[in-house]
């Protein structure tokens, strides 16, 4: 029996997101953090997020058959918060190929930083766009793309028909780039007008026709239980202003 219907979560804020978007707004060239990303937390606000998350999940606990995670910190925490104290009657798996998009040399650094420190990196995403430049020593979307679809060859045909996978927002949209599908011009057309909004539920149901979308980044949940609505986009790489 294979899946054939997906909720796709995002983590919910985390201190990272905060720093990145006042860093952004400060108009500085470093987000001043010194945790690495795999271990970047979720702020108090996240965690809000993810007891709301959980309040949702109560209702829906006996629809999912499994549970996926990425294995940094703030996916982790959210997915445990969400579950509360009572162990999961069913599997919750942690996959290296739903961690976060690496930034290589772009690490850590505002549009401003980029474009100072590594001018030459500006010129070759905008030569190359957002889906194919690879930072050096990081991942393009492509890239990611390529790993999520070698994690879902496994995951979609394991036991179960329901999944619940709480990731970040690049893995949310490069999920639907690739089982709705989309081509490279309508996944960045989408992004450019969506955004993946912090401890949000995405929600996909596979049809004899392939997947349908059914809802994006649906935060009633959290609206409902009085939590903090967060817009924090993805880093924003070298995006032109």
């Amino acid at each position: 029996m294979a899946v054939d219907e997906l909720w796709l979560v995002r983590h919910g804020e985390s201190v990272g997101n905060v720093a990145a978007t006042q860093a952004e707004i400060d108009g500085v060239d470093r987000i001043p953090l010194d945790i690495r990303d795999a271990d970047v937390p979720l702020s108090p606000t996240g965690e809000e997020q993810a007891r709301a998350l959980g309040r949702w999940l109560d209702g829906h606990r006996d629809d999912v058959d499994l549970f996926w995670v990425s294995p940094y910190a703030r996916a982790r925490q959210t997915l445990a918060i969400a579950l509360g104290d009572a162990e999961p009657a069913v599997p919750v798996t942690a996959d290296e190929r739903l961690r976060d998009r690496e930034l290589g040399v772009l690490d850590l650094l505002t549009r401003s930083g980029v474009a100072r420190m590594h001018p030459e990196e500006t010129e070759r995403r905008l030569h190359l766009g957002k889906f194919y430049h690879r930072p050096p020593g990081g991942e393009s979307w492509a890239d990611v793309a390529l790993r999520l679809r070698s994690f879902l060859r496994d995951g979609l045909e394991q036991p179960g028909r329901r999944a619940l996978l709480v990731a970040h927002d690049a893995v949310v949209m490069l999920l639907l780039y690739i089982l709705l599908p989309m081509r490279e011009e309508e996944l960045l057309d989408f992004a450019a007008g969506h955004t993946v909004l912090n401890a949000s539920v995405t929600h996909l149901v596979r049809t004899s026709d392939g997947w349908r979308l059914e809802t994006f980044a649906d935060v009633t949940h959290l609206q409902r239980e009085g939590a903090e609505v967060t817009v924090h986009p993805g880093n924003p790489d070298v995006e032109p202003e």
